[in-house]
């Protein structure tokens, strides 16, 4: 670092403590080095299958209470959202998030011959290729056209196991669970720093190997540092959704762009009793992103980030015999954050004339949206990242 860029950083540091007391040690030193303004997306699976239909409930439309008899949910219990749609009652977080014009509600979204197989189907959102699939995910490929040499902390994957959608030809994602017993096994039955002596004497294949296991090493002891050096600052409820940890990675500068997480277990396949446990699953997740959007506010990052907000398939129309919804096809996605344009987007599917198998016939290719978050948010040519071209929405102001 230049000496003058290094007294300037100290100068700042001092300012940034006086107008940004909030902020821990770590939050100041990045933020007085100078801001990265590259926007951030964090993508959350709503796993399972969520049932758009009691998310944003549509109820000035008869046919939703015709179609649900017993789980459709009365206008009264709903929280205000306009004059067709409320919202379910476990969404305030989300419904803070649309009163202050930072949610955008996209209806009707699908493909053509949806798969009803939570595996399939899932494939399909992975990767961006519907009924074809692919052999890299769609955020990979989005971060191999970011930066086409491969670059460190690129794609950061919160979970148990790695998502086809972060599968990159250029770049390793980064995948844990528990920042603090983060580390990648090494391919070789040693540990780097035990390969480091051999390094002479073994292939080109064996040399990369080495690079991507000493660059893990590195990573792993960066996010535990900045999961430990970080106290939210906000509400994120009871299940935060691994949000807080997106949070801290952001607060330290890290430079990555892509995040995944993903709510566990397959959660909302909610096939037997589902009114009240969608509701509470709802709820986990609409306080996680109304905290971490708060959060990312607090810490000067709002203009940064977005969360995408989707599910592998929707439910259908009508309920079942054990007051849940079975698979289904068209669904709803949201996206949320500062920079979004709030308001309703793509054309609301009839719940009349129902197809295959009685189910809501999609209105919004899924990759429209895909489409829109990777060019007007992310910087990059679409058609590229999913080999086609797909009509953009105004999602962005």
């Amino acid at each position: 670092m230049k000496r003058r860029r290094l007294l300037q950083g100290f100068g700042s540091f001092a300012g940034l403590q006086v107008m940004m007391p909030h902020l821990n040690a770590s939050e100041l030193v990045a933020a007085s080095l100078g801001k990265d303004d590259s926007p951030i997306l964090v993508v959350l699976e709503m796993s399972g299958g969520n049932d758009g239909l009691n998310t944003i409930v549509p109820f000035a439309d008869d046919d939703y209470y015709r179609l649900r008899p017993q789980i459709g949910i009365a206008k009264e219990k709903l929280l205000s959202m306009d004059e067709h749609f409320g919202f379910n009652p476990g969404l305030r977080g989300l419904q803070r998030l649309w009163k202050q014009g930072h949610l955008a509600v996209i209806h009707g979204c699908g493909y053509e011959k949806p798969s009803y197989s939570h595996f399939n189907s899932m494939a399909y959102w992975h990767t961006g290729a519907p009924n074809r699939g692919d052999e890299f995910g769609w955020m990979g490929r989005v971060a191999d056209q970011l930066a086409p040499q491969r670059r460190e902390e690129m794609l950061i994957n919160v979970g148990t196991s790695q998502s086809l959608a972060v599968k990159s030809r250029v770049h390793t994602p980064l995948v844990f669970d528990d920042p603090n017993r983060f580390q990648r096994n090494s391919w070789m039955g040693e540990g780097p720093s035990d390969m480091a002596g051999a390094a002479k004497d073994i292939s080109a294949n064996q040399d990369f190997l080495l690079a991507v296991s000493e660059s893990a090493k590195t990573s792993s002891s960066r996010i535990r540092q900045a999961w430990n050096n970080y106290t939210p600052g906000a509400d994120y409820g009871v299940a935060p959704m691994d949000l807080p940890k997106v949070a801290a990675c952001i607060a330290a500068g890290m430079p990555t762009q892509l995040y995944h997480v993903a709510v566990r277990n397959n959660a909302f396949d909610t096939h037997v009793a589902q009114p009240a446990l969608h509701q509470r699953l709802l709820s986990y997740v609409s306080d996680a992103v109304h905290g971490f959007i708060a959060d990312m506010e607090r810490i000067g990052q709002g203009h940064r980030v977005v969360v995408m907000l989707h599910s592998e398939f929707g439910r259908r129309p009508m309920e079942n015999a054990n007051l849940g919804t079975d698979h289904g096809s068209s669904n709803i996605m949201m996206l949320a954050g500062a920079p979004v344009q709030s308001g309703h987007f793509g054309d609301v599917p009839s719940l009349v004339g129902l197809q295959d198998g009685d189910n809501i016939q999609y209105t919004t290719d899924f990759r429209r949206v895909y489409a829109t978050v990777i060019e007007d948010w992310l910087g990059v040519k679409a058609n590229t990242v999913l080999n086609g071209d797909f009509a953009r929405l105004q999602l962005f102001g």
